[in-house]
C-alpha cells in the first residue's frame, strides 16, 4: 500500500518484447485494476542482464530483505514487491516453460521472501501467459508455484492468451476475457484484504461495564 493509503499492484513482464503479447495481456489486467482506483506499474525484464541464484545462502545470514547479487535489477525488483499489494507474473512460452529472465527473478525473490519470514504472504497475485501452441500450463504451473509457495493469495487460474505474432492474442476473445476477470478479481480480493487489514490495525476500544444497582441489606 502507498504512503496515501491507495493499492497498487506491480507487474512483471518475463517477454523479450517488452510491448509483444505477454505485455498486451498483463495491461488488459492493469486497465481493470486502474477503473477501480488501483495504481498499477509495469516492469520490463527485457534487455536487462538478470543473473540467476547462486544458493550462496547469504539471503538467510544478511536477513535485509535483499539478494547479495546486487549488480542487477533483482533488488529493485523486490523492494517493488514488497511495497505492492498485489503481484503479476507475465510470461510468454519458452521451450515449454518461463524465460530465464523470469526464472531467475522468481528464484531469487523467492529465497529473499523465505529468509525474511515470507515478504509477500497475503499478497494478491496473479498470472498471465501468452502461447503458441503448446506449454501454457508447464509454464503457468511454474509461476502458480511461486506464488502459492510464498503464501499469496490467488483469485482464480491464469489467464492464457494465444497467437504468434504481435497482437494476435487481441483476437483471442476468450484469453482477453479471462485477463479482465482477473483485474476485477485482483481488486475485489485486493480491497477485501486492505477492509480486513485495517480491523486487524484499528486500536481496540475496551467498554467500561455498568455498575449494576446496589442492593441494600436487610
Amino acid at each position: 500500500m502507498k504512503k496515501d493509503g491507495s493499492l497498487h499492484v506491480v507487474a512483471f513482464n518475463g517477454s523479450a518484447r517488452k510491448n509483444g503479447n505477454t505485455a498486451i495481456l498483463i495491461n488488459y489486467v492493469l486497465q481493470e485494476l486502474e477503473k477501480e482506483g488501483i495504481t498499477t506499474e509495469l516492469v520490463q525484464l527485457s534487455g536487462t542482464k538478470i543473473r540467476g541464484c547462486t544458493a550462496c545462502m547469504k539471503c538467510f545470514e544478511n536477513r535485509d530483505k535483499r539478494c547479495v547479487i546486487d549488480d542487477d535489477m533483482v533488488n529493485d525488483c523486490i523492494r517493488k514487491m514488497i511495497e505492492a499489494d498485489g503481484i503479476i507474473l507475465g510470461s510468454p512460452v519458452y521451450f515449454s516453460d518461463v524465460p530465464a529472465e523470469m526464472k531467475a527473478l522468481i528464484d531469487r525473490a523467492g529465497f529473499v521472501s523465505m529468509a525474511n519470514g515470507e515478504l509477500f504472504r497475503r499478497k494478491v497475485g496473479a498470472a498471465a501467459v501468452a502461447v503458441r501452441r503448446t506449454g501454457a500450463i508447464h509454464t503457468a504451473d511454474t509461476l502458480i508455484h511461486f506464488l502459492l509457495g510464498r503464501d499469496m493469495i490467488l483469485t482464480g487460474f491464469p489467464g492464457i492468451g494465444m497467437g504468434l505474432n504481435i497482437g494476435d492474442v487481441d483476437r483471442d476473445h476468450e484469453g482477453v476475457d479471462r485477463m479482465k476477470a482477473i483485474g476485477q478479481n485482483m481488486a475485489w480480493m485486493m480491497k477485501l484484504v486492505a477492509s480486513e487489514n485495517a480491523k486487524n490495525t484499528a486500536p481496540r476500544v475496551h467498554k467500561e461495564k455498568k455498575a449494576g444497582p446496589v442492593k441494600k441489606k436487610r
